[in-house]
């Protein structure tokens, strides 16, 4: 648990008892008709600070930055319940795609920044909010983590194609190698080949930037947190005017391979769990296409 910055103004305070209703951690709670600090652990939520209606508490760990955007200004208002249309959400959701084709023209760190803390906005398993953003802004930097993963996938397609070595990864590893032989190896081939041969960037589809969102040690829920957050990301960049396309295949490299962090500047400690590539579009859609049917069920 963290530490607690709850302050609560006693002048300002009407005791109403609001924040004691909505706080998680019963961190809060009415001495003589006010509200006081009264618990020894805190989620830092700010649900607190959120609620009174006199603006009478303040979190000090709460970054009074993490709303300030530099491309847009934020109406800091809170949105209630059911007062956003569902419609016109749905259409950001349904048009949101996966871009493989970018212009050449550079993001600015202003819109990458941006971006970030429009990501953490999401929810994060206990408010730990353990998540990272590693950002490459160049070009030339995309270009050399591409070379850096197309030689990890050279060298384990070269594993791939040796028997033994599946044979082994059979008995010992779940077949891990063979499955991959079978479902990966030919399209990493072909696309090593047009990336040699062609230059073409069938990894990163020539997107100028990348966000590579992970988490430090002590997350309750580090993957969850981390996915929130990219799809928040890869939302707020279609409505920046931006295309957006997760890397499985980058984050397969970066964990399976960890000394590539290290081009990255990232610690050992962290996990990748996304990598999203980011540019203007140069493609454009027509209509929404669907999603195949879902599997749902209720409960009994």
């Amino acid at each position: 648990m963290q530490q607690i910055t709850t302050v609560i103004d006693q002048e300002l305070c009407t005791g109403c008892g609001l924040c004691v209703r909505v706080c998680p951690d019963e961190t809060i709670g009415l001495v003589d008709e006010r509200a006081e600090v009264i618990g020894d652990q805190c989620f830092q939520c700010g649900h607190c600070l959120a609620v009174c209606p006199v603006g009478a508490i303040s979190v000090a760990a709460l970054d009074p930055a993490a709303l300030v955007f530099k491309t847009f200004t934020l109406d800091q208002r809170w949105l209630p319940w059911g007062e956003f249309d569902p419609a016109l959400l749905v259409r950001l959701l349904a048009s949101r795609r996966s871009c493989r084709n970018y212009l050449p023209q550079p993001v600015s760190r202003d819109l990458l920044l941006d971006l970030v803390k429009a990501g953490t906005t999401a929810p994060s398993g206990t408010n730990s909010q353990q998540w990272t953003f590693t950002i490459l802004d160049k070009r030339e930097q995309v270009e050399r983590l591409g070379g850096a993963i197309a030689g990890f996938f050279i060298k384990l397609n070269r594993q791939a194609t040796n028997p033994l070595l599946r044979l082994l990864a059979a008995i010992f590893l779940k077949d891990a190698l063979g499955k991959y032989y079978r479902s990966y190896y030919r399209a990493i081939e072909q696309g090593l080949k047009k990336w040699r041969d062609e230059g073409r960037d069938l990894l990163f589809h020539g997107a100028p930037a990348l966000i590579v969102v992970g988490s430090g040690p002590g997350a309750s829920c580090p993957a969850e947190d981390a996915l929130l957050a990219s799809q928040n990301i890869l939302l707020t960049a279609h409505a920046m005017g931006l295309g957006s396309c997760l890397i499985g295949y980058a984050v397969a490299a970066l964990e399976r391979q960890p000394d590539l962090k290290k081009i990255l500047g990232m610690p050992a400690s962290e996990q990748v769990y996304a990598v999203i590539a980011l540019g203007f579009p140069g493609e454009k859609y027509q209509r929404m296409a669907g999603r195949k049917a879902a599997l749902i069920r209720f409960g009994e």
